[in-house]
């Protein structure tokens, strides 16, 4: 499962993707908007994404992390849009037969993730908005 979604992200379901009878470990990162940053209030987040890139970047990802690992399931969910706080904006589950590759492939997926996949993050805050660029971790503001 590999999805850009414009809707909340049902994080059972995510998990349940990657369910397996040989897994022993299942571990769910839940990326999810915080109500502060860099001293400032936030009130919302919003994606943009370029999603077929962005679906095929995460395949990578995934195909990586399971050469890279004993893995038995991988998924991957983001969403765009609005993300209000307290809401995911990210889901990824792994399973494996053992939680330590499982928390391995974990890591390596978001921190990947935050590296290639094209998607772009506007922090609105108390007083303005910034985009944040996920590839080059540039900030362009444009408080107001």
């Amino acid at each position: 499962m590999y999805e850009i979604v414009s809707h909340a992200i049902d994080a059972a379901a995510v998990t349940a993707a990657v369910a397996d009878s040989g897994a022993g470990a299942t571990v769910t990162f839940i990326g999810s908007t915080r109500d502060h940053n860099d001293g400032r209030r936030v009130t919302q987040l919003e994606y943009e994404a370029y999603p077929a890139m962005a679906i095929a970047e995460m395949r990578k990802i995934g195909e990586t992390a399971q050469q890279r690992w004993p893995i038995t399931g991988i998924a991957i969910v983001h969403r765009i849009g609005v993300v209000p706080i307290g809401d995911a904006s990210v889901v990824i589950a792994v399973s494996a037969g053992h939680r330590g590759a499982a928390f391995d492939a974990c890591h390596f997926a978001i921190d990947r993730l935050k590296e290639v996949v094209p998607i772009w993050k506007k922090e609105h805050f108390e007083g303005g908005e910034i985009w944040i660029g996920s590839q080059t971790g540039q900030r362009f503001d444009s408080a107001s």
